[in-house]
């Protein structure tokens, strides 16, 4: 079979050197877990894959991990958990962990599925550790980033995905809840939910206030539970702001916006002239100097914004608005694709500039425009807004900016 001629062309190599093949690789992991699964396990192959564990993907230690697991060579196990959570990430602000995958070189690979890797990292952490922090860190990452509604990327990746969440479900017990949850507000209570096995997908899983029942002032909401079984809860609040200056927000993506005057300074470059000989040529360059609230600019200054932007997902179909402020007017006012990093479609409105980005990677990423400061006065630039076209659920807002314009 497939292992028993891998395993013939390894020997051949340590004794006949470029005769066979130097070291097992990602499709040998996949056919050992597979077989040691039916109980069939070849102890050459064995070592030939934790002798080159190192060359192996992400997605093929985790598997190799699987048999191991199987196996219950714990010291061997261990070795390969150390190598696989070299590359674990933890955002403890939203309560994620993820896999930063060093398959640059390898993505379109089957061993390169940033999805699947970690789908196999669950079912290896549902085995080994299915408490841990770190477990059901990575089930939320995995549900933040189901791009496709029904499904991740594939039918394959979403298989993969489903079998992980399902056997994380039943080893950590969360399928099988037996308790009470009391809610109160402001020390009064105010709904009482049973959740158990029978009801775990029908719950009454809602609890809203609004209008006259937030009053102005501090408020308490407490949740209490009764029993055996995880709470996860989110916080959702939808307000009109009365602030003069109104703060930044945001979770899973955020905009912080940040304002340049742009200062022209002398920049000459060597080029050619008429006759071939070196000319020195004069290049538009300019030095940003950064604004701050309450700035003042001069009228016909330059001025640049900045939308730095960090999402802790990967996303599709955002809105990026930014909110101009009275007299200042954009230097470009033809809309279309720019060449920006992003890719994104700007459009040059009246009262704000819009960025339409297709797909926003996670990680941090940077969008800019330019306007000129026309009209003297103070004037307030209401914050920038980012959310996503069809979850607006997902939103974020900058600070807000006031500037001053002179004549000088």
């Amino acid at each position: 079979n497939y292992q028993n001629k891998e395993i013939e062309r390894l020997k051949r190599w340590e004794h006949k050197n470029k005769d066979g093949k130097s070291r097992a690789g990602n499709l040998d992991a996949f056919a050992y877990m597979v077989l040691v699964d039916e109980d069939i396990n070849r102890r050459e192959m064995h070592r030939y894959l934790y002798r080159d564990r190192s060359h192996l993907a992400v997605y093929a230690k985790a598997m190799f991990g699987l048999a191991l697991y199987k196996l219950e060579d714990v010291s061997n196990l261990d070795m390969i958990l150390q190598n696989i959570e070299q590359y674990l990430v933890q955002d403890d602000e939203n309560q994620t962990a993820y896999l930063n995958l060093p398959n640059s070189s390898y993505w379109w690979y089957w061993y390169g599925s940033e999805y699947e890797a970690h789908g196999y990292y669950l079912k290896l952490l549902s085995r080994v550790e299915p408490k841990s922090p770190k477990a059901s860190r990575l089930v939320k990452y995995l549900l933040n980033n189901r791009k496709h509604a029904t499904y991740w990327k594939s039918t394959r990746d979403t298989a993969v995905i489903v079998e992980a969440l399902a056997e994380y479900l039943t080893a950590s017990g969360e399928d099988r809840p037996d308790l009470t949850l009391d809610i109160y507000y402001d020390g009064r209570m105010a709904k009482t939910v049973k959740i158990d096995a029978e009801n775990l997908f029908t719950f009454d899983n809602k609890f809203v206030l609004e209008g006259s029942d937030i009053a102005t002032g501090d408020h308490r909401l407490t949740l209490k539970k009764n029993g055996k079984g995880p709470i996860y809860f989110n916080a959702y609040l939808d307000y009109f702001t009365l602030e003069d200056f109104i703060t930044r927000e945001g979770l899973e993506i955020k905009v912080n916006r940040r304002v340049y005057r742009l200062k022209e300074v002398e920049k000459k470059i060597k080029d050619v002239g008429a006759r071939g000989q070196v000319v020195d040529r004069r290049v538009e360059k300019y030095e940003r100097v950064p604004l701050e609230n309450l700035s003042r600019v001069a009228s016909g200054d330059l001025v640049e914004i900045e939308l730095e932007i960090e999402s802790k997902n990967d996303y599709e179909y955002l809105v990026f608005e930014d909110m101009k402020a009275a007299g200042f007017e954009a230097v470009n006012v033809r809309s279309g694709y720019d060449g920006n990093e992003m890719g994104a479609y700007v459009e040059y409105r009246d009262r704000k500039v819009c960025f339409f980005v297709h797909r926003l990677a996670r990680g941090r990423h940077s969008l800019s425009y330019r306007l000129r400061a026309e009209t003297p006065g103070k004037f307030s630039a209401l914050p920038t807004r980012a959310y996503a076209m069809y979850a607006p659920e997902l939103k974020a807002n900058s600070d807000e900016i006031k500037l001053m314009v002179v004549d000088e």
